[in-house]
């Protein structure tokens, strides 16, 4: 059985403690806790009036954070909240763990300069070393590693000027439902619509592949037939010399997409995606900056499947809770000048030397098979909470990766069983739970997919807490909403 080391409270220095907080943040003070009350108080207040209007978390979460350790939070009232959000999933050991805190100090008491940009340190050797050991044999065997600004995004710009410069090719072809990042090029293979009505959609090199979302197969199929469907679609579309879209570079791609709903692509759909791929030298990039170590039970989402791809695009996690985003890609692909890309703030030491803490205790910990397992005790939790109540339409995902499609019941489904998706019950649910001292995330079509992204640390009985309070939210917020139905009748 994998080992979870015991974690224990350091109570830090008080930061405007709030009179007759409690200093314990702990499972028992949180069964302890009654229900939340969400009420504004000035860090908020002063929030909302000089940050950006582009600000979203503060808009669903309006909390001002204090202090954490492991999958706790408290705010500067005194409230404590189980964290199911653990930073959109980059905080894989939780909040403030040991091995992390401990490897920052040894940095800050070293002398080692924090600003190196590519230059490389024992920090930085450490943690290359360390990275490769826990990538798939295949792919560390030939793989090289470019080191780019601090978030996903960047790395993803990096992948794709990589695939463009070594293929010769300008396209690339991405998915329905995926996210990238939000800067333009990142933004461009993303699906999601809102974000780009400003700039007027997408470039004309990028084109949408449908996504096997069985819930809402695009071919109205569902099962294996769907993925059938989509890799015969994508196979003729390389080979029609008709098609109108010129050969890509490289497929861009999410084993399990996040943000667009948690929708797990069938490990099949995946295979085929490879085979297909790799008979006509189009170049596979795997964005896992949200799935991947140990997230879904693997290491790597990418692992369930048995493939390599050709470019693997990380952050995220791989940073112990710091700025930091990697492309490990082929050396075949390995074409691009010197300076290709770069930025500033590439050589982030403290980021490296958490990120390398956070590698080895998730093996050491064997935390990849405990979040395989925990998530499946979660699953159970959600599966029994579909049964009880036909709002939740379908429950998914992979580990400790996992959603639930809130619908309206009632109009009838299509023809694989799809119900309209329920936007304001979803909003409520997430308001509620947050009153139960849960916090977790919206995403999906229409923002109707209530999405767990816990610590990998938590344990069972932190999981069955957690499933208490989501059932008792979703009993207040089925009610608030046919109260609201009602009024809006009368």
């Amino acid at each position: 059985m994998p080992r979870i080391m015991e974690h224990v409270w350091t109570e830090p220095e008080p930061l405007l403690t709030p009179p007759g907080a409690t200093p314990a943040l702990s499972l028992q003070a949180f069964r302890r806790q009654g229900a939340i009350e969400l009420r504004g108080n000035a860090y908020l207040e002063r929030q909302a009036a000089r940050e950006s209007n582009a600000r979203t978390y503060p808009r669903r979460i309006p909390l001002a954070l204090q202090q954490a350790q492991g999958v706790y939070l408290r705010d500067t009232q005194g409230q404590v909240f189980i964290d199911c959000l653990a930073g959109a999933g980059t905080l894989a050991l939780g909040h403030n763990h040991p091995a992390t805190l401990e490897a920052i100090r040894r940095v800050l008491d070293s002398g080692l300069p924090l600003h190196t940009l590519d230059l490389t340190t024992p920090v930085k050797d450490r943690f290359v070393e360390e990275l490769f050991d826990c990538l798939p044999e295949p792919l560390a065997a030939r793989g090289r590693i470019q080191f780019c600004g601090p978030t996903g995004a960047d790395a993803i710009e990096a992948a794709l000027k990589l695939v463009k410069t070594a293929t010769g090719r300008r396209g690339v072809w991405a998915f329905s439902g995926a996210y990238h990042g939000m800067t333009q090029g990142a933004l461009a293979i993303t699906g999601n619509l809102s974000p780009k009505q400003p700039f007027g959609g997408s470039p004309g090199d990028v084109q949408f592949l449908p996504y096997p979302y069985d819930y809402r197969c695009p071919f109205g199929l569902g099962g294996e037939a769907g993925v059938d469907a989509g890799l015969h679609y994508i196979e003729q579309l390389l080979d029609d010399p008709e098609a109108g879209v010129l050969p890509p570079a490289a497929i861009v791609v999410e084993a399990v997409q996040g943000e667009g709903g948690v929708i797990p692509a069938p490990w099949r759909w995946l295979q085929g995606l490879r085979e297909i791929t790799r008979r006509r030298g189009v170049a596979l990039i795997l964005d896992e900056v949200q799935s991947g170590f140990a997230r879904t039970g693997r290491m790597f989402a990418f692992e369930h499947a048995g493939i390599t791809p050709d470019v693997l695009v990380l952050s995220k996690a791989i940073g112990g809770g710091l700025p930091l985003s990697v492309v490990v890609y082929d050396e075949s692909l390995d074409a691009w000048a010197p300076g290709a890309h770069a930025g500033t703030f590439r050589g982030n030491q403290l980021a490296m030397a958490a990120g390398t803490a956070t590698l080895q205790t998730l093996r050491s910990e064997q935390l990849a098979s405990h979040a395989g397992a925990m998530g499946e005790r979660l699953r159970g939790h959600l599966l029994q909470l579909q049964r009880d109540h036909a709002c939740i339409g379908q429950v998914r995902g992979t580990g400790l990766m996992l959603g639930m499609e809130i619908v309206d019941p009632e109009p009838p489904a299509t023809r694989t069983g799809a119900h309209p998706p329920d936007t304001a019950l979803a909003r409520s649910l997430q308001q509620q739970c947050l009153r139960q001292g849960v916090i977790l995330e919206l995403g999906g079509r229409h923002g109707a997919v209530v999405r767990l992204l816990p610590p990998l640390i938590i344990t069972a009985e932190e999981i069955d807490i957690v499933a208490e309070r989501i059932e008792r939210a979703l009993r207040a917020a089925r009610l608030e909403r046919q109260r609201a139905k009602a009024a809006a009748t009368v």
